[in-house]
């Protein structure tokens, strides 16, 4: 079993600095690797970026994050990402990166996603520019994380969102702002290329477990709702024998 440490929307800036770390104490007693799924920063400017980054680096398990939207906030995501990684953290944004855990290859796909909503209630790429041009993104957005993830050499497979592959995990929030938090095109691109489990923050007041259509578990790690630290999911990959995945919490 792989031990999947996993929180989301730290949202930090100066006034949050030595706030995290105490709370990592026994990270590496309990987690092989450590995910942030977005919202690093509360208006993305990267001297926030630079507080969240010294007050993770050096931990005892590899961290990797993608970025949110806060993080886009001030235009200066690129920067944001550049301090980040200078304190030793992997950021992914359409790519991904394999860790060896014990002689077990964690591959983790990252990107932000988009919005766009769900079954029912979901955007359409029709009408006025602006409209296309909102659907559009997300389905090339959802189109990246699928051949990233075909191109994923790995025992586990594990997706790493900031918006929401599924409305499950949106169970909470008001849902006349959905199509914000998250779009089905990024669970139909999950399940097409397969993963092992599936990771995402964004939904503050949404619910921690759901799953796509196709089965991958998906847990929203939003602060807000897992209400601690971090939460920690044990994944089984697809080895040798083991053609189903599993996952627990």
């Amino acid at each position: 079993m792989i031990r999947i440490a996993a929180v989301g929307d730290l949202h930090f800036d100066p006034d949050a600095a030595g706030t995290v770390r105490p709370r990592l104490e026994h990270l590496g007693e309990r987690a092989d690797v450590f995910l942030v799924a977005g919202d690093l920063t509360r208006l993305g400017e990267p001297h926030e970026a630079k507080v969240l980054a010294q007050e993770l680096e050096g931990l005892p398990v590899p961290v990797v994050a993608v970025l949110g939207n806060h993080d886009y906030h001030a235009d200066r995501e690129d920067q944001v990402r550049e301090v980040v990684e200078q304190g030793g953290i992997t950021v992914l944004d359409g790519e991904s990166t394999v860790l060896d855990v014990d002689g077990t290859r964690v591959g983790i796909a990252g990107m932000k996603g988009f919005g766009g909503g769900f079954a029912g209630a979901s955007a359409t790429d029709f009408g006025e520019p602006e409209m296309k041009a909102f659907v559009r993104h997300t389905i090339e957005v959802a189109g990246k994380l699928e051949r990233v993830l075909r191109d994923l050499d790995a025992d586990v497979r594990v997706v790493l969102l900031h918006y929401s592959p599924v409305a499950e995990t949106l169970r909470g929030e008001p849902p006349e702002i959905h199509a914000f938090l998250g779009s089905y095109y990024l669970a139909e691109a999950i399940d097409r290329a397969g993963a092992d489990l599936v990771i995402h923050g964004h939904a503050h007041r949404g619910s921690e477990r759901g799953a796509t259509p196709g089965g991958v578990p998906v847990r929203n790690v939003a602060l807000p709702v897992i209400q601690r630290a971090y939460a920690v999911y044990e994944v089984a990959g697809r080895r040798a024998g083991d053609p189903d995945a599993a996952v627990g919490a």
